[in-house]
């Protein structure tokens, strides 16, 4: 879950407005108090029990004072080629669930091509570009808003031209105007979003499917029916680019084997049907006390390691493979150090992990205490720690 989970009260406020940002898995069971991120528009959901109300528009710009410098770690191993790494370029999933459709340049914002230069010349080589399923498709089974399709046309041309790879991402929790798909919802709804962006952009090979941001406070069963008919209409298209599955209860990595929020992902999603054989799965980890990334403290040196072994041991057994969409650290020691354990953590499993993309950067990000922004064209200090797990150029 990640701040964007304005989706909670508690956590809408503390968040301020991050429209979709992604998500934490819940280390807890549902007695946490956070909510789910992916709503606001800017940070990582929780494990909150409760559906997503998000109603912020408006990005965290809170200012941090002490911003300790990260350290070189001994215990980094080299960057892995073949892994791709990369951020959010979030902005376009801005604004709250309740003025949707929202207007651009007021509700919501899309990334520029300054700021996939900036990070590709980083070495960084995937964008995952979370925006809104509403203000593309203002009605169930109805067309595209063209001017909408534009932008992201736009955006998705331009980093895949540069030879980026683009992970789509309806920021929406598994949910249409707030309402639960595969409930009150159909579930044909998304098939029918999917349909209509696969025979869009299947054409481009450099483009990644990601279902649905975080789908939480549901039957994890609904979510995989939900989730198996859109990956039927995707190959129903011809389309054969990579699908990335996210799993219920914010498609948290720690709580991936856990039963507070139902029958457990790890034994629901072994269900997923690709006729094309060729999908992953999607999944979040934030490091503070309950995976929300709602806080600034991570809860130690060695978490993002810990989180993410019982998945990882989890991929190995099934032969499966994960993408880590989301995941961060505040400004300090700890965080930094955590990042680099999880990254390192990664490294050494790449027979699993196709990659990750850091939560966040984008327009409007202002001072939220993830921000990977330059900020007057200076690094943020996370990235002195993503850089040691970014392959070099080939």
């Amino acid at each position: 879950m990640k701040q964007n989970k304005l989706f909670t009260p508690a956590t809408l406020v503390l968040i301020l407005a991050l429209s979709a940002a992604c998500a934490a898995q819940p280390a807890l069971p549902p007695t946490q108090t956070s909510v789910p991120s992916s709503t606001a528009t800017t940070a990582p959901t929780s494990a909150a029990t409760t559906a997503p109300t998000s109603t912020a528009t408006s990005v965290p710009t809170a200012t941090h004072t002490a911003t300790p410098q990260p350290t070189a770690s001994p215990a980094s191993v080299a960057a892995v080629p073949g892994l791709l790494t990369g951020v959010n370029l979030a902005g376009a999933d801005f604004g709250p669930v309740d003025r949707r459709p929202g207007v651009y340049g007021q509700d919501y914002f899309y990334p520029t091509h300054v700021e996939v230069d900036y990070f590709m010349g980083k070495g960084m080589t995937i964008f995952r570009l979370p925006f809104s399923w509403e203000n593309l498709q203002h009605s169930q089974f109805g067309e595209f808003d063209p001017a909408e399709l534009a932008r992201l046309d736009d955006i998705i041309g331009y980093a895949t031209g540069r030879g980026a790879r683009v992970l789509l991402d309806p920021h929406n929790y598994a949910r249409y105007y707030n309402k639960i798909v595969g409930a009150d919802v159909p579930a044909a709804a998304l098939a029918d979003l999917w349909t209509r962006l696969a025979t869009h952009f299947k054409d481009n090979p450099r483009l990644i499917f990601g279902l649905m941001n975080e789908p939480n406070t549901m039957p994890t069963e609904l979510w995989l029916a939900d989730a198996n008919a859109a990956i039927q209409a995707i190959r129903q298209t011809g389309a054969t680019n990579l699908i990335l599955v996210p799993g219920n209860a914010w498609t948290g990595a720690a709580s991936w084997d856990q039963n507070w929020y139902g029958t457990p992902n790890a034994q629901v999603m072994l269900g997923v049907v690709d006729p094309g054989h060729n999908y992953a799965f999607d999944v979040h980890q934030y490091l503070d006390q309950d995976s929300s990334g709602t806080h600034e403290e991570c809860v130690s040196r060695t978490i993002g390691s810990e989180r993410l072994a019982t998945i990882t041991a989890w991929l190995h057994q099934h032969a499966q493979r994960a993408f880590l969409g989301e995941f961060a650290g505040a400004r300090n020691d700890t965080c930094y150090a955590a990042l680099d354990d999880m990254l390192t953590f990664i490294d050494h499993n790449a027979g699993v992990w196709l990659g990750w993309t850091y939560w966040a950067a984008g327009p409007r990000w202002g001072e939220y205490l993830f921000t990977l922004e330059p900020a007057n064209g200076a690094d943020r200090p996370q990235m002195a720690v993503l850089l040691k797990h970014i392959p070099p150029a080939l």
